[in-house]
């Protein structure tokens, strides 16, 4: 297999050689980690669970962690999900990166289309799964919303998109995304939406695909599927807890194929995970600092705040060059959005001359940050 090397690589190699201006201390604003420490009802949680290490998960996951799950997507998004229409998985990236192996098996000339820029694990799942490859370019020019080529969907077998988007921060309607369920009926490929960003918002809830599908009049499913994590919500990627919902014919098969793959969560994990996805305050919490970055990100940049995640998705003509001096004068670390894209069939790369800023760090830390970066612009 002919992995490309992942985004962060790249980027240590485009800053290789370079000696940061040691004036400053390092601000690294490259990955989507949130730098605040897990709330500590959660990592209590853990710790009086760690005695049942002693025991097997089951790959179906505890039923506690099952009903928390279910009664987050009731509460956030007003689902009411059967529990054949949930799995429990350890993460969203394994399920990112096997899941396509498993729907695209037995397909012929397999075909997966994803959203451009992207999350890297998709083009991962497509290459491990011997599959053609399309792209979806997400553009200023379209507000980085998915322009879909009716044509080329129609021979797709399954298709990810993945909004709120990471790195774009662009978000879908619900009539938007109704769109897209259609679509996927119409030429009966799955849709899977990747909402790990959905709980990371400045004012209005983003909607689900799941949502979506009831809009339109899919009530069952059929065709659809959306994955969500705690990482981002609770400040816990370290408990790898997400999920798999939507379409119980599709699940079901999915389910016997995950009992062989091995990756049952440690069921203290589920313990802690199971009280984080049925608390809200600890969310309505970290939104508020993400708000705030936003704000100072608004005063200093001049950027419109975006509607959900954490990322200020920045035009600054030369990417990598901008990225070397950022480095180099004021020590600070952000990463090329052309590292996170791919050309399409016309050679276009949508985004270049973007750069990635993850504001997960604290207010202080993220001012300073700001203001380095936009002294770096001014030059």
């Amino acid at each position: 297999m002919n992995f490309e090397p992942y985004p962060f690589e790249k980027l240590t190699k485009l800053l290789e050689g370079i000696t940061p201006n040691s004036e400053y201390s390092l601000a690294p604003l490259t990955i989507g980690e949130p730098q605040f420490e897990t709330p500590l009802f959660i990592q209590e949680e853990l710790s009086s669970a760690a005695p049942l290490l002693k025991k097997y998960p089951k790959t179906v996951g505890e039923l506690s962690l099952r009903e928390a799950q279910r009664a987050f997507v009731s509460s956030r998004f007003g689902i009411e999900l059967s529990d054949e229409q949930i799995i429990p998985t350890f993460g969203t990236r394994e399920v990112l990166f096997n899941f396509p192996q498993f729907y695209l098996f037995d397909k012929q000339n397999p075909t997966i289309a994803f959203t451009n820029p992207f999350y890297q694990i998709y083009e991962g799942s497509a290459i491990a799964s011997r599959a053609k490859m399309v792209h979806i370019n997400l553009e200023k020019e379209n507000n980085f919303k998915p322009n879909f080529d009716e044509q080329k969907l129609a021979e797709c077998d399954l298709v990810i998109i993945n909004f709120p988007n990471n790195p774009t921060a662009s978000v879908l309607t619900l009539e938007e995304l109704g769109e897209w369920v259609k679509l996927a009926l119409k030429h009966n490929f799955v849709l899977l939406n990747d909402e790990c960003y959905s709980e990371i918002y400045t004012d209005t809830p983003p909607p689900s695909l799941l949502e979506a599908s009831k809009y339109v009049g899919n009530d069952d499913f059929k065709n659809i599927l959306v994955i969500n994590s705690i990482s981002k919500r609770s400040s816990a990627p370290g408990l790898r807890s997400g999920f798999i919902a939507g379409d119980k014919n599709i699940l079901k098969e999915y389910m016997l194929y995950r009992t062989y793959v091995g990756c049952a969560s440690p069921l203290p994990l589920q313990s802690a995970a199971t009280k984080a996805w049925l608390d809200e305050k600890h969310v309505e919490a970290s939104r508020e600092i993400y708000k705030r970055n936003f704000e100072l990100a608004r005063e200093i940049l001049g950027i419109e705040i975006p509607e959900a995640t954490f990322y200020v998705w920045l035009e600054v003509g030369d990417a990598l060059a901008f990225t070397q001096k950022l480095y180099k004068e004021y020590n600070v670390k952000v990463l090329p959005g052309e590292f996170l894209a791919r050309e399409d069939y016309r050679g276009v790369n949508p985004a270049k001359g973007y750069v990635r800023i993850a504001l997960v760090e604290n207010e202080q830390k993220t001012k300073d940050a700001l203001q380095r970066i936009k002294e770096c612009l001014s030059e």
